[in-house]
Formats: C-alpha cells, sequence, structure tokens
C-alpha cells in the first residue's frame, strides 16, 4: 500500500491543531463537568473537523493527477484500450502538454516506473 506522505503530513497537522481548540472548550464548559465538556467539544470538533478531513482525503491539490481516456492508440506499444498519463505531481507538470502521451496499463505501469527511478514523486 503506497501512502501519500503529503496528505498524512497535512493529516498530523490537523491533528495538533484540534488539541488547543478542544481543550480551550472543555475548560469554557468544565463547570458543566468533565463528561459533558468532554462531548460538547468532541461534538464541535467533529463538525469543524469532519470537512478539513474530508478535504485532506478528497483534494485533488494533495495528490498526483492522472487522466484517463477511453480507446487510446498506446503511444508505446500501440495497442487500442483504456489509457492513462500521468499530469501532475509535486515535481513533475504536463499540464499544458500539446502532444498527451497516453499509455495502456501496462505501459503505464512500467512508465510510472521509469519516472519514479527518475526521482518523479508519485504516491
Amino acid at each position: 500500500m503506497q501512502v501519500n506522505l503529503r496528505r498524512y503530513g497535512v493529516y498530523l497537522l490537523r491533528w495538533q491543531a484540534s488539541t488547543p481548540l478542544l481543550a480551550g472548550v472543555g475548560i469554557l464548559l468544565a463547570g458543566m463537568g468533565q463528561v459533558i465538556a468532554a462531548v460538547v467539544a468532541n461534538l464541535i470538533g467533529g463538525l469543524i473537523f469532519f470537512w478539513v478531513d474530508r478535504f485532506i482525503f478528497t483534494s485533488q491539490t494533495l495528490a498526483a493527477q492522472w487522466e484517463v481516456r477511453e480507446h487510446i492508440v498506446c503511444v508505446d506499444c500501440g495497442t487500442v484500450s483504456r489509457g492513462y498519463r500521468l499530469v501532475r505531481t509535486d515535481n513533475y507538470d504536463r499540464t499544458n502538454d500539446s502532444r498527451p502521451e497516453f499509455r495502456c496499463e501496462t505501459c503505464s505501469l512500467r512508465k510510472t516506473e521509469e519516472l519514479r527511478r527518475r526521482g518523479i514523486k508519485i504516491e
């Protein structure tokens, strides 16, 4: 299993940000009792951090972006199939490529490994 270290790092920062917020709510509500303060603090945390977590785990900003097309001719082997191409990642950007190269699944996997060996970060 590949771990997207960028997402994981942002997630860990999110956890650290939640600590003072929830502690503050707990302190403010301590007069209501520890259990009630904890329940209310967790509800507030859930209302806020659900949306933050959703962004972290679904954002295309934090992911490599791939383009997939049906019925392409693979640039490497000539097979007509579903085609893949890496568009953008941390240190690779073919967003404005005027001649995008699509590959079948087999050739795409081979190309992905080649890019990794060249130092391109692909999660």
